[in-house]
């Protein structure tokens, strides 16, 4: 990162990187999540449910890229191994043991509502001191929310059906 780059940030780059690791590691196991239910949903209402977690399982690994490429940016190294997603995330991955849609889509909704309380505390921390992060941080949390009611709204339709 340039010299400059660094200097508009306003606190402690290591611990920014570190949070912005943290957030890295639940960015990849929601994407798993949604990528390998969408493989092994049944059930109601099956076809809309598999589509809605390909695409949030898409945009979950476009938020990794964002996070690696910031974190680069900062002068940071991002989780290089895996095993790390499990130790440092905030957020639980949750096994699809039960391949059903309904348990799927509660089961993802939890999910992004932890990911929607990790990015409002991140943009609480870096809103006054750093604003590329905020940007980034504000954009994936816009993505959550949106993940939230689509997940919330598939689920009203098969429980009204």
């Amino acid at each position: 990162m340039g010299t400059k780059g660094r200097e508009i940030v306003g606190m402690d780059v290591n611990e920014l990187v570190k949070l912005l690791n943290k957030a890295l590691a639940d960015e990849w196991l929601a994407y798993y999540q949604y990528w390998i239910g969408a493989k092994v949903a049944v059930g109601q209402m099956r076809n809309a449910v598999v589509a809605e977690l390909e695409e949030h399982a898409k945009e979950e690994l476009e938020h990794a890229d964002m996070l690696v490429e910031r974190i680069i940016q900062l002068g940071g190294t991002p989780l290089l191994n895996p095993e790390e997603w499990f130790k440092v995330g905030n957020c639980d991955y949750a096994i699809p043991n039960d391949p059903k849609v309904k348990k799927l889509l509660d089961q993802n909704i939890k999910g992004e509502q932890c990911a929607i309380e990790v990015y409002k505390k991140l943009s609480d921390i870096v809103k006054d001191v750093d604003p590329i992060t905020y940007h980034m941080v504000l954009e994936i949390l816009e993505d959550e929310v949106e993940h939230e009611e689509d997940l919330e709204a598939l689920l009203e339709d098969i429980e009204t059906r």
